[in-house]
């Protein structure tokens, strides 16, 4: 075959491969989507999954599989997305605690975070609080005083070591300026029950995982970590309302799919998340748990994760948190 002939057969069969890849694409989805997990069922991330997976099943017409994949606080369940073929048909809802893995693990990550991702939208954001005992500190001033009298005597608890919420109550005691014991546990409920019991001045956690426990006068909610209060907490006030000082930090969701997912895939996905985030079944669903539903491009998705990845890179790295 000459020259010609071999780049006109060439030519030819690119121009087969492009037609096919834009048919597949035109014909995305074609089967089930996986939704993963990085974490077990019942969770926070798990349950935001779960409110959506209906809707993003209607709007896009194939099934939509939640699958929790736990393990080594969610870098099992994230790196197997990243490996999985940038197709469209697997996607991972990684929660913020990803954004510290780069920090807790460096080079022990299987995947690079800052290139294995694309993302698709940026989800839902959800403020932490602070709660404290029934027959503990009165308000946020009263427990900082207490641990400033005693800077040996007390500890709080979190849902696991390098997590958002350890971050959250690290950062509340250095802005407090005292000091306090950080005890992990596997999960906010078993930390909580000991906060309850009283061996731990204080716990910052989510609404959704605390509101039985408020509900049920187990817990007393001494402030919100936001800029302002919250709709389902009207009467409890910010940190700096109540300390005077600033501290607003949240938990999100962030879908992504694996990097080299084509882009009309991706647009396709942003746009399915955008009205399943719409549907006022979904904001009533969210909301009585204190997520805020938002609305994204897959460019703003994927900056606000690497700027989150940034922000708290020093902040991990003085906590010397490690890896579980």
């Amino acid at each position: 075959m000459t020259g010609i002939g071999r780049r006109q057969a060439l030519a030819a069969a690119m121009g087969v491969a492009l037609s096919s890849r834009a048919m597949a694409q035109g014909g995305y989805p074609d089967r089930p989507i996986r939704l993963v997990v990085p974490a077990g069922a019942g969770g926070p991330t798990d349950v935001v999954a779960r409110i959506l997976q209906p809707h993003l099943s209607q709007i896009l017409g194939q099934s939509v599989v939640v699958e929790n994949k736990a393990g080594a606080s969610g870098s099992i369940g994230t790196a197997g997305v990243a490996t999985a073929a940038p197709d469209g048909y697997t996607l991972l809802l990684a929660p913020s605690t990803n954004a510290l893995f780069p920090a807790i693990y460096g080079k022990a990550l299987t995947y690079d975070p800052a290139n294995a991702f694309t993302g698709v939208s940026y989800v839902a954001s959800v403020p932490l609080i602070v709660v404290v005992p029934m027959d503990g500190a009165k308000d946020l001033r009263e427990l900082i005083a207490m641990m400033k009298k005693d800077p040996d005597k007390y500890s709080y608890a979190s849902s696991g070591n390098g997590g958002m919420i350890h971050m959250a109550g690290f950062l509340f005691i250095e802005r407090a300026g005292v000091k306090a014991l950080h005890v992990p546990y596997r999960g906010s409920a078993p930390g909580m029950i000991d906060t309850i019991a009283g061996r731990h001045a204080f716990q910052v956690d989510t609404i959704g995982s605390s509101k039985g426990f408020i509900d049920g006068s187990k817990v007393r909610v001494l402030a919100v970590m936001a800029d302002k209060r919250l709709p389902q907490l009207p009467n409890v006030p910010t940190v700096e309302e109540a300390a005077g000082f600033k501290l607003a930090i949240n938990t999100w969701y962030v879908a992504q799919a694996p990097a080299g997912t084509p882009r009309p895939i991706v647009d396709r996905l942003n746009a399915a998340f955008n009205q399943a985030l719409s549907n006022p079944d979904v904001v009533k669903r969210m909301g009585e748990l204190a997520i805020e539903p938002l609305q994204s491009t897959p460019a703003s998705a994927k900056k606000y994760f690497d700027d989150q990845m940034a922000f708290w890179d020093p902040i991990v790295k003085a906590s010397g948190a490690k890896p579980e």
